[in-house]
């Protein structure tokens, strides 16, 4: 070899060792050891339980553990933060959300993350709707008259209002496209709200589908409208917002999987995946839709659009109705 041929070999052994290992099938053993999915939240909630799910459904799929972290606090900003700042190997994975990663970002001070570029959003996993629920006692028997009945009777409808909650959000969403004066009363969480519309303290509120549905089955609360774009399988005969004069009106509850940004490309598919194949078993899928989520397990560039969309949508909301963090 003359001393040409060795410097261009040298140069060439170079410039492969400054490529990326992942450039060569390094990430092809992923996952080696054990994989932590922070929940945002305390255990024992929904999410919790969502997370749960999901890690065992992963699990299985990719033959290693996948361990839940609850990290709460700060309407899951504290747990998201920390997401998004952990290495982005595949190692740390989070339960993103409606709340931390959409809503949070219409509220100032905004948080220490942006959930639009701090990520990669793998999969959505679920969106369940929002239930509009009133007490029996309440004259309206629809959406229709429910309506009217607010119009004609401005300041008077009292609703069970969690500060920065997903249901107060809708329900000031709803306020400004239909135009009406209700008057929120805070509470501090959604089961004291709740109950007080169970004993007719207050007229009503918009809570999560799986909250309030044992309910108006046992015909203790009379549901007017969820705010899913579809009607809700477990509320087959109760009218979505759209389709009932204001089309295009969502607000869903989601949640899904995603990454600190800068995660690889090959790990990210390997999980979206593996999330697509683990849920469309429809034993569990069961688990979700026997409580009226509806299963999505979309892809990565589908997610990241929608959290796009959910970001804009809701900054513009909780500006415009000036909704404070408590």
């Amino acid at each position: 070899m003359n001393r040409r041929t060795l410097l261009i070999t040298l140069s060439l052994l170079a410039s492969a060792a400054s490529i990326p290992a992942t450039a060569f099938g390094q990430n092809d053993d992923y996952p080696s050891r054990p994989v932590t999915i922070i929940v945002p939240f305390p255990a024992g909630g929904t999410s919790d339980l969502m997370g749960r799910l999901m890690a065992d459904v992963l699990g299985r799929q990719l033959g290693k553990p996948f361990v839940v972290e609850n990290k709460g606090g700060a309407g899951g900003a504290i747990g998201t933060d920390q997401a998004a700042r952990a290495k982005p190997d595949g190692y740390t994975l989070l339960l993103s959300g409606i709340g931390s990663n959409a809503i949070i970002h219409g509220f100032s001070p905004k948080p220490p993350y942006d959930s639009a570029t701090d990520f990669v959003h793998i999969s959505q996993l679920a969106a369940g709707p929002n239930v509009l629920v009133v007490n029996p006692s309440f004259p309206a028997k629809t959406f229709g008259e429910f309506v009217a009945w607010v119009k004609a009777n401005p300041g008077k409808f009292n609703f069970g209002q969690v500060n920065a909650s997903s249901g107060h959000v809708t329900t000031e969403y709803l306020k400004q496209v239909a135009g009406l004066d209700m008057v929120g009363i805070p509470y501090k969480g959604g089961a004291p709200a709740l109950n007080d519309v169970l004993a007719n303290q207050i007229n009503g509120m918009f809570t999560n589908q799986d909250v309030v549905l044992p309910h108006v089955q046992a015909g203790k609360l009379r549901a007017l409208a969820v705010t899913s774009e579809q009607r809700n399988p477990l509320y087959p005969d109760v009218p979505t917002v759209a389709e009932s004069g204001y089309p295009g009106f969502s607000a869903v509850s989601w949640t899904g999987l995603s990454a600190p940004k800068g995660t690889p490309p090959a790990i990210v598919k390997k999980l979206e995946t593996a999330m697509i194949k683990g849920f469309a078993d429809p034993a569990v899928r069961q688990k979700l839709e026997v409580a009226g989520f509806v299963v999505v397990t979309s892809k990565s560039e589908d997610f990241t659009r929608f959290v796009d969309s959910e970001i804009a949508r809701w900054g513009q909301v909780v500006q415009k109705a000036g909704i404070k963090l408590n």
